[in-house]
């Protein structure tokens, strides 16, 4: 057993900070070693709440400890510091999405082939136990060929729930960019990469009203669609529709389905990593399927009480982790550059043809991330 540790640097002390620092510690081969802000006090608190070094970004990215830093900043600013990360001899780990252009994020994947460092961007949550057991049944052939399906991720918006939604309504932000990481993800996770896309968009608001926090009652300018209804075409021939929106108030729409030639699977939704894969074969009514012993199910998060239970997996980071072991083992990793830079393109040219109305073909392409089954998933945890 390889016990080799890296060390781990975050930049970007905001809510998200949380939950990688939270979970870090139940991995194999990352330690947290410093975290760094723009806002130093938000930096020295979160250092002071999990006994890590606040550091400045400069002084952050000259520690000898740390290999590679994880990229929380917002998306705006991903590829810049993505790149200052690069240019500082260390492996980025981002959140998503890795950058807001495919141009920026091919830069990306070139210059780290070049300096021989590794990018690897979120969502992990293509790894969770449900995800991986719809991969593995496909895989075996339960459905058949995967031929057509359907996506949706619709709600009424970000103001509803978010205290400062600003980012989410100007360029750079939408739903594609926000949700569709974990859609697309999960889709090429599941069937592989796509080939054409083609898409209609549409503003259901002008504007936005902030109905929580301290803004609460305040007025956003809407400046980018907030729905869109795309059509992606995949390279082993499978059509799917994927719907995404902050301008519904009600559905009833699975959020993943797929249409094989001899079934179909309700896939759960890929912004977690559990819940329940529902199989309909040839014949037989629709079915869960038996739960997985697979470590990225088991329900870790949320709150218990005796008036509440409301517990879920959370396992982010475990992308950051199969990242470093692969580092260590010298192996591809499954959120690999490759992996992302190819979701990018897929998520601009849906955004770029909601504008032309044309249908794309892609530039990119990439091979389907190795599955990760229950074992693989063990050995990356403590």
């Amino acid at each position: 057993m390889n016990n080799k540790t890296l060390g781990v640097g975050i930049i970007g002390c905001g809510n998200i900070s949380w939950a990688y620092l939270t979970l870090a510690k139940k991995f194999n081969h990352i330690e947290v070693k410093a975290v760094a802000d723009m806002n130093m006090a938000a930096a020295e608190e979160r250092a002071k709440e999990f006994g890590v070094k606040a550091q400045t970004v400069k002084e952050l990215l000259k520690n000898d400890d740390i290999q590679i830093v994880v990229n929380l900043t917002v998306p705006a600013v991903h590829y810049k510091v993505s790149k200052q990360i690069l240019d500082a001899g260390k492996h980025v780990y981002s959140e998503k999405p890795l950058t807001l252009s495919y141009k920026d994020a091919l830069a990306l994947q070139k210059y780290a082939a070049k300096k021989k460092l590794r990018v690897g961007s979120a969502p992990d949550t293509f790894l969770g136990a449900s995800h991986q057991q719809a991969r593995k049944a496909i895989d075996d052939g339960v459905i058949g060929k995967v031929v057509s399906g359907t996506c949706h991720f619709m709600g009424p918006g970000m103001e509803m729930w978010h205290p400062n939604p600003d980012f989410f309504f100007n360029p750079g932000g939408g739903p594609v960019l926000d949700m569709g990481p974990y859609y697309i993800t999960n889709l090429v996770n599941l069937i592989g990469p796509v080939k054409r896309v083609s898409a209609l968009a549409g503003t259901g608001r002008k504007t936005r009203t902030i109905s929580n926090g301290p803004r609460n009652g305040e007025v956003l300018k809407v400046k980018v669609p907030t729905t869109y209804h795309a059509l992606l075409e995949f390279a082993n021939g499978a059509s799917i529709t994927l719907g995404l929106s902050w301008d519904v108030w009600a559905h009833k729409h699975q959020n993943m389905e797929l249409y094989g030639q001899t079934g179909a699977m309700f896939v759960p939704d890929p912004n977690f990593f559990g819940g329940d894969v529902i199989l309909a074969t040839q014949g037989n009514l629709p079915e869960a399927m038996k739960a997985w012993d697979h470590p990225f199910g088991v329900k870790n998060w949320g709150m218990k009480n005796s008036q509440t239970d409301v517990i879920w997996a959370n396992y982010r980071g475990a992308g950051l982790a199969d990242m470093a072991d692969a580092i260590i083992k010298k192996r591809h990793a499954r959120c690999d550059v490759s992996l992302v830079a190819h979701v990018v393109e897929v998520m601009t040219a849906i955004m770029e043809a909601g504008k032309s109305r044309k249908v794309l073909t892609l530039k990119s392409t990439c091979k389907r991330p190795i599955p990760l089954g229950p074992d693989e998933a063990r050995a990356l945890m403590k």
